[in-house]
């Protein structure tokens, strides 16, 4: 039912009425920034000079106590809610595709705890991780969640999705680090998962919620390991002569170590991104690892290290690639050094066994290239586990239609390709970015029956489904 000016004024002194005048705004200047984020169809959809998806209001709490009056609000009048942290997402996953309400978490910043004993951290979830990790800095740990939008994306953002930093070889996905959080649901009730995430007492909760995508309710606060800073972080680089050595060098080395830095880069992104950052000019596939701790422990890692790469044909080029890649983990997401607009471009980043891992790779790579003239497809395996590993393959191509319908029908084509290539041989749709409006059409086809036990919880905690409407595929 469409809204009158006069219901609309009604609805927004409700609103007002819990958090302040001052934090709630209508206006067009602010709320044509929350239709944009790093999602490439909304950021080609506003430079081609189109209107973005607008929520009705931006509203800005400042406690759990506030969200979840304005949850109750907004499920009497049955209006759409998306959460908005640092919009740094590529998925689309914040944006008002329905209007409605848009609650940015920003003004929830404050830390409330460290706990030395524990050595845990906790804070409220509109906080930029940056500013979490300073304050674990400080006491002389860090979280070890160090992503490439370190210093833009939220704590709730960093749940919301299941992401992941540079570190997680070692010190695993966010979902690894956050033992426990406080969550408004849907009708407004505040609700804490169990203080520790390994117990007998049913489901883990906190898995419930993390990679939610903000579908399920709004995560308020979060609590987070500390870790010791390292007595030592000590880097190698290899050249390998191709995939395969690369990979299975890869395994090797996880299931004997735990490094905290492994990415291995095809030879597409290591004649184009590795070479113009590091200066690296040699033709193979590139390798960066760390490995860090006590020190006498991780000379003899290291030893070990070496032994695999040798025994798989990889070229020792020492510490100074390597520690050139850490100075620059940033500096490779900066302007001129990532796609942008004009560019079409996108990350299909997905994760498999060591079995399938290789065959998945090429799969991508011909159904994106065979198939699309002026598409290339380059690749780095960044995030490693026991049993398996992530790519994170880009498509790229430098002249896309200009016409914006035609570019969002070739986008699409081009990601229906390639993640369905990845999944057709024992891949999932995404290892971190999380699915959004980008991907959610995809997720009936990545679980097929086993997708009725998400929709089961959606129908559950939110029937009137007015969560973050037209994401994750609910």
């Amino acid at each position: 039912m469409e809204r009158k000016a006069f219901m609309s004024d009604m609805i927004r002194t409700e609103l007002e009425d819990v958090v302040g005048v001052e934090n709630v705004s209508a206006q067009d200047s602010e709320r044509l920034a929350y239709g944009v984020d790093y999602f490439w169809i909304g950021r080609m959809w506003a430079d081609r000079g189109n209107t973005p998806p607008m929520p009705d209001w931006i509203v800005r709490p400042a406690s759990s106590e506030e969200v979840s009056r304005l949850l109750t609000i907004a499920n009497y009048y049955r209006l759409p809610v998306q959460i908005w942290g640092g919009g740094s997402g590529s998925q689309g996953g914040a944006l008002p595709m329905a209007g409605g309400v848009m609650l940015d978490m920003k003004r929830m910043d404050r830390l409330i705890e460290i706990d030395e004993v524990s050595r845990t951290i906790t804070a409220e979830a509109g906080m930029i991780f940056q500013r979490l990790e300073w304050f674990a800095n400080e006491k002389g740990y860090s979280c070890q969640h160090i992503p490439s939008c370190l210093t833009c994306g939220t704590i709730g953002g960093a749940l919301a999705h299941r992401g992941i930093g540079i570190m997680s070889t070692r010190y695993g996905k966010i979902d690894d680090q956050c033992l426990s959080m406080e969550v408004v649901l849907p009708n407004g009730e505040i609700i804490y998962t169990l203080p520790v995430p390994k117990h007998a007492a049913g489901p883990d909760l906190n898995q419930i919620f993390i990679g939610s995508e903000g579908t399920l309710g709004v995560i308020t606060k979060a609590t987070f390991k500390l870790f010791e800073q390292p007595e030592t972080r000590q880097f190698r680089a290899f050249l390998f002569p191709d995939m395969h050595s690369g990979f299975m060098a890869g395994r090797d080395i996880m299931q004997k170590l735990k490094p905290s830095i492994l990415r291995f880069f095809d030879e597409a992104e290591t004649m184009s991104i590795i070479r113009s950052i590091l200066g690296f000019e040699k033709q193979g596939c590139f390798m960066n690892l760390a490995l860090e701790g006590i020190g006498r422990i991780v000379d003899i890692e290291m030893e070990l290290v070496l032994d695999i790469c040798r025994r798989w044909g990889g070229e020792d080029l020492g510490s100074e690639y390597g520690e050139k890649w850490y100075k620059n983990r940033i500096t490779f997401f900066y302007p001129g050094h990532i796609m942008d607009i004009p560019q079409m471009f996108g990350t299909m980043d997905t994760v498999a066994t060591y079995q399938n891992i290789e065959e998945i790779y090429w799969a991508m790579k011909h159904a994106v290239e065979d198939n699309f003239p002026g598409v290339r497809f380059i690749a780095h395996c960044s995030h490693w586990y026991e049993w398996g590993t992530m790519i994170y393959d880009r498509f790229i191509m430098d002249h896309p239609p200009q016409d914006p319908e035609e570019a969002i029908r070739l986008h699409n084509q081009i990601w229906n390709a390639g993640v369905r290539a990845a999944m057709a041989h024992g891949g999932v749709i995404n290892d971190h970015h999380g699915i959004g409006l980008k991907l959610g059409r995809l997720m009936k086809e990545q679980y097929g029956p086993a997708m009725q036990v998400m929709q089961g919880l959606k129908k559950s905690l939110d029937p009137n489904g007015i969560m973050n409407p037209y994401k994750l595929g609910l």
